[in-house]
Formats: C-alpha cells, sequence, structure tokens
C-alpha cells in the first residue's frame, strides 16, 4: 500500500516511476490562453484526441479520394469489414468472446435497439429496475419502451434510490429490491458507472439476482467501458450498450459498441429490427427479400458504418491494445485514491465527495459536492486551467484519466481547489 504524501515532489516522484506516463505524450492537451497544458479531468464527458487519429481518419479520406467506391474492397482498411478491426479489441476491453461485441449506431440508438429484443413484457412480468439517479438519455428511453408497449411508466418503472441521508446505492439493497419486485420485473437496464456519483456497481451480483428471479439484465457501460475492467460474459449479463468518446477517446458522438451474449447470439427467433448490414454476409450482395441474421452481435447492426468515425475509433482502440484495461486500471486506482487523499488532507468542510471511497465501487471519477457557491468555484477552477465538469445542483465531477492524466495534474488542481474553496470562504465570513 502507497503512503501517500502532500508535497509537489511526491507527485513527481510517481510520474517519474509510472510505467504508463509516455502514453499521455500520445494525445493532445489543451492549452490556456497563456499556452500551458490545461488540466483536463473531463474524460468522462469527452476523452482527448490520440495524435494517431487524424492519420487514420485521413487515410481514408486518401482512399476514399483515389479509390471512389473500391475503397470497400481496396482501401488500405477496407470499408467493407471495417467494423471488424474494431471486434477483438472490444471484446478485451468488457470481457466478451469477439462474437459477442459490435461496433454500431450510437448509444441510445442501440438501447432501444436492445429494448426491442429484450423487453417483452407481458402483463404480468412488465416493470423495468433503473436507478433513479440514470442518465437522462436511458430514462428517456426505458420511458418510451414502456409506453410504446402499452403500459403506465408510473406502474412501470422501478427506481432504484440510495438510502435516506446517503448518496449511492448498496448492492444489498439492489438485490433485495430485485428480489421483492423481480417476478414482475421484465428488464433491469442500470448504469454500469453512474454518472453523476461515479459509482460503480456490482454488475456479477445484480445479474445474478435478475436471472436468479427471471429477468433479462443489461447494462449502459458508457461511464464503464475503458475505464474499469468487465467481464460480460462470465457475469452471463444479456445485453450491453457502450459510447466511444468518453474514456475510449474516438471523437464527439462516435460510433458506440454493443453486447449480446452468446446465447442469444444464434437466437434468431428475437423479435429485432433488422437492417441490411446485419444480413449473412455471404447473401448480402444477392439483395434477397428475406431477412438473414448474422449470428452473434453483428447480427444486430441495421447499416453499414461510418467509416471516418470507425477509423477514430480504431485509432484509440489501438492505444488500449498496446496498454491493456488491467494496468491502465492500476494506475487509475493509485491516481484515485491520491486524489482523495488530497482533497481528504485539506480537512474542509466545505465540500464532500459523493463517489464511494471503496476501490472496487468507483472507476477514476470523483463527484465532489462544493455545499455552497459551488458553481462559482466551478467557473474559477476554469479561469485557472482546470477542464471538469459542473452538474446541478452543487456537484463538480473530475475524472484523472490513467491514459494521459498524471499525478502531478491531480496534485495542481487539488491546490487551485483549495485556494478557490479558501476565497469562498473568506467571502461568505465578509458578508
Amino acid at each position: 500500500m502507497i503512503k501517500f504524501e502532500t508535497n509537489a515532489s511526491f507527485a513527481k516522484t510517481m510520474d517519474n516511476d509510472d510505467p504508463l506516463a509516455s502514453y499521455r505524450d500520445q494525445f493532445y492537451i489543451p492549452k490556456t490562453t497563456e499556452g500551458k497544458d490545461c488540466i483536463y479531468f473531463c474524460g468522462n464527458s469527452l476523452g482527448l484526441q490520440p495524435k494517431a487519429t487524424e492519420e487514420a481518419v485521413l487515410q481514408e479520406l486518401k482512399d476514399w479520394r483515389e479509390l471512389g467506391v473500391e475503397g470497400h474492397f481496396n482501401a488500405k482498411n477496407p470499408w467493407l469489414p471495417y467494423h471488424e478491426f474494431l471486434t477483438a479489441q472490444y471484446a478485451e476491453i468488457v470481457g466478451a468472446k469477439p462474437s459477442e461485441v459490435v461496433a454500431m449506431n450510437t448509444l441510445t440508438v442501440n438501447v432501444h435497439l436492445m429494448m426491442v429484443s429484450f423487453y417483452r413484457p407481458t402483463n404480468e412480468r412488465f416493470k423495468i429496475i433503473i436507478e433513479k439517479g440514470a442518465f437522462p438519455s436511458d430514462q428517456y428511453a426505458v420511458k418510451t419502451q414502456i409506453k410504446y408497449h402499452g403500459f403506465d411508466p408510473d406502474a412501470a418503472l422501478i427506481e432504484l434510490a440510495p438510502r435516506d441521508g446517503e448518496d449511492i446505492l448498496r448492492t444489498e439493497d439492489i438485490v433485495q429490491q430485485i428480489e421483492n419486485e423481480g417476478d414482475s420485473v421484465a428488464l433491469i437496464m442500470i448504469g454500469g458507472v453512474n454518472y453523476y456519483t461515479g459509482q460503480f456497481y456490482n454488475l456479477e451480483e445484480i445479474t445474478k439476482a435478475g436471472h436468479k428471479k427471471g429477468c433479462v439484465v443489461g447494462f449502459d457501460l458508457a461511464h464503464a467501458a475503458g475505464n474499469i475492467p468487465l467481464s460480460l460474459h462470465d457475469w452471463d449479463v444479456d445485453f450491453a450498450c457502450w459510447c466511444s468518446y468518453k474514456y475510449l477517446n474516438s471523437g464527439p458522438g462516435s460510433v458506440a459498441g454493443c453486447f449480446v451474449h452468446q446465447r442469444h447470439g444464434n437466437d434468431f427467433d428475437l423479435p429485432r429490427f433488422a437492417g441490411w448490414w446485419g444480413h449473412d454476409k455471404e447473401t448480402r450482395f444477392k439483395m434477397g427479400p428475406e431477412f438473414k441474421a448474422i449470428p452473434g452481435a453483428e447480427g444486430w447492426q441495421l447499416s453499414n458504418p461510418p467509416i471516418l468515425s470507425l477509423a477514430a475509433v480504431k485509432a484509440s482502440l489501438d492505444i488500449f491494445a498496446k496498454v491493456s484495461i488491467n494496468p491502465l486500471r492500476e494506475k487509475s486506482v493509485k491516481l484515485t485514491a491520491y486524489f482523495e487523499f488530497l482533497l481528504d488532507s485539506l480537512n474542509n468542510d466545505a465540500f464532500k465527495i459523493m463517489t464511494p471511497r471503496d476501490p472496487e465501487e468507483r472507476g477514476c471519477q470523483l463527484s465532489i459536492v462544493v455545499h455552497k457557491d459551488g458553481k462559482q468555484v466551478f467557473e474559477a477552477l476554469e479561469k485557472e486551467g482546470v477542464i471538469c465538469d459542473w452538474r446541478e445542483p452543487d456537484c463538480i465531477r473530475v475524472a484523472p484519466v490513467p491514459l494521459y492524466n498524471s499525478f502531478t495534474d491531480i496534485y495542481n488542481f487539488v491546490q487551485i481547489f483549495a485556494a478557490q474553496i479558501s476565497a469562498s470562504d473568506q467571502m461568505k465570513e465578509a458578508v
């Protein structure tokens, strides 16, 4: 166990001893108006651009310019099977078999496609369990699916809430709710890491509890993929979806990913919305009228994917392939623990850390609740070259990403944050 220290030289020593420190050089770091590197702690909203991305996208533009439609077959990275170039890396990141993952569409589109297949309500089993503080898009998706099937969200939606006076959900409370309500639940649809609190839920235990009661279990992994090691296949998860522009650094709005467990991938009787890119590859271009799904997750594809976006995804996944998720997780745990230590050392009750203290229950994000004048503190951080995230009513979300953030970044952030909190306290005293 590392014994952290509060001085700047300790942070520098940690960076010098960090075997992953050089990966920072593979990303563009935004600059302040003075030309200095920003302290970028917003990878939980948008990951930084890998320096390899430009060349990857330009290669596809070059092939399009020089080959036209023949690029589907003769490009340096042929476009026809391009999504398959991402398969092995995605499978590694989410703990799946290659046949269980596919890069396609965007996150909420994939959530809806999965619910077409896996939310099959009956009069006896029609409810959906979701966390109360789920990302709004998930709330919108499940409520509209409930309405589409003719049910009332007020009766069909079960929202998991923390105990009074607490910020995070206890695993035993989630399991107990599933036990209590499970006979009427068709689907459990929870975010792997809660976007607001930063809590990483026990996906394996939730899946076991759901399956024990006959529920389908799926997860939105937008804040988990590329952040925390996952074992979707071994945990027996039914399906999962994730975006690629947060911890996976593929650019704003880039192509998302999807997991379908192999036991469902060959079930061609499952209802689904079909598109020609999900049709059997051997007969796709015969243009027949009858849909024949590709076995596995690929069978849920709709249209041929945007190659320029996939090129950006591939550029980032190539970095993950070099470093792998477990060493990243090891560094992430150290970064976040150091961050927590420095914040605690301020010994100031003007703020609190909302995110769980147990490293097993969080990724690299810490959500800091500032009890008064939090927005002003956040804006002051921005003026000092810190890029993080503000969420109403009082939360500053900060995510030190192990691929490109350093211990010195954390040390410098805490110094700036401490000064702003102190300034806010002095203003209150003056008033």
